[in-house]
C-alpha cells in the first residue's frame, strides 16, 4: 500500500480523531439556542441539515458536517432559520449570537496513536501534511494538543483561500509547498470528498477509513483500498 509514497496527506476530522463525538452535541446545543432566540423549534432542523441522525448520531457521509467549512456551515444555517419563517434580521443574529464553534483541543480524541503511527511513517521516509475542511487556527491547535503538529510538512486548512474538498486544490497546495509529485502521494480520509478530492489532484493511491462518516460501500467505488482505521496503514 505504501510503495512508492513519499508522503500521506491525512485528513483530519475522522481520520485522525474522531468524528461523532466532536459534533453531535454541538449540533443539539447550537439547534436549543437558535429555539430560545427565535421562538421557533429548530432542532429537528439542524441535525437533518447538517446530516446527523438525531437518535444514534451517526454522522451521513453526504451531509453537509462531512466536508463543509465551518463559514459555509454558518451561512446554511441562516438561510434555514428564514426557511422556518423568521425574519431575516433576526436569523442572522440569532445564529450569530448561538454560533460556538466546538473546542478542538478538549474533544479531540485521536483513533490510534498518533505519534508512534507517524514516526513509524517516517522511519521508512514516508512523512505526512493534513488537508481538513476545518479552518486553520483550530487545526493547528488540535494537532499541536495531539503531539503532531511538528510532524506535518504542510497544512491546507478550509480559510487558506483555495477552493475546498472535494475540489483537488488542498493537495495541489501541499505539492506545490513541498515538492513532492502527486504519484508519490497518498490521501487518505473518511468521506467521500476525501477520495474525490485525492483521484482529482491525480494522487498515486487513495484510502478510506472506517473511523468517520464513510462506511464501506460508500468508500469503496471511490478508494483503492478500504480499511479500519490508518492504524492499518502500517504491518504489523
Amino acid at each position: 500500500m505504501l510503495e512508492g509514497i513519499e508522503l500521506v496527506v491525512f485528513d483530519k476530522d475522522g481520520t485522525l480523531i474522531e468524528f461523532a463525538r466532536m459534533w453531535r452535541d454541538w449540533v443539539g446545543e447550537l439547534g436549543a439556542r437558535l429555539s430560545e432566540a427565535t421562538g421557533v423549534d429548530l432542532v429537528d432542523q439542524l441535525f437533518a441539515l447538517m446530516g446527523v441522525d438525531p437518535a444514534s448520531g451517526a454522522i451521513y457521509p453526504h451531509g453537509l458536517l462531512a466536508a463543509t467549512p465551518m463559514a459555509r456551515l454558518r451561512e446554511l444555517v441562516i438561510e434555514a432559520v428564514e426557511d422556518e419563517g423568521v425574519a431575516p434580521d433576526l436569523a442572522a443574529r440569532a445564529v450569530g449570537e448561538a454560533w460556538r464553534a466546538p473546542d478542538p483541543v478538549a474533544l479531540a480524541t485521536p483513533v490510534t496513536d498518533l505519534p508512534a503511527l507517524l514516526a513509524a511513517l517516517t522511519a521508512r521516509g514516508i512523512r505526512a501534511a493534513v488537508a481538513t475542511s476545518d479552518d486553520r487556527v483550530p487545526t493547528e491547535r488540535t494537532l499541536a494538543a495531539l503531539g503532531i503538529l511538528d510532524r506535518m510538512i504542510a497544512i491546507a486548512c478550509a480559510d487558506d483561500g483555495h477552493a475546498v474538498k472535494p475540489a483537488p486544490d488542498s493537495v495541489l497546495r501541499i505539492a506545490a509547498e513541498t515538492g513532492v509529485p502527486l504519484q508519490r502521494m497518498l490521501v487518505v480520509g473518511d468521506a467521500p470528498a476525501d477520495a474525490r478530492m485525492g483521484r482529482a489532484a491525480g494522487v498515486r493511491r487513495v484510502v478510506g477509513v472506517l473511523t468517520g462518516v464513510g462506511d464501506r460501500a460508500t468508500l469503496a467505488p471511490l478508494a483503492d483500498v478500504v480499511l479500519d482505521s490508518i492504524a492499518e496503514l502500517l504491518p504489523t
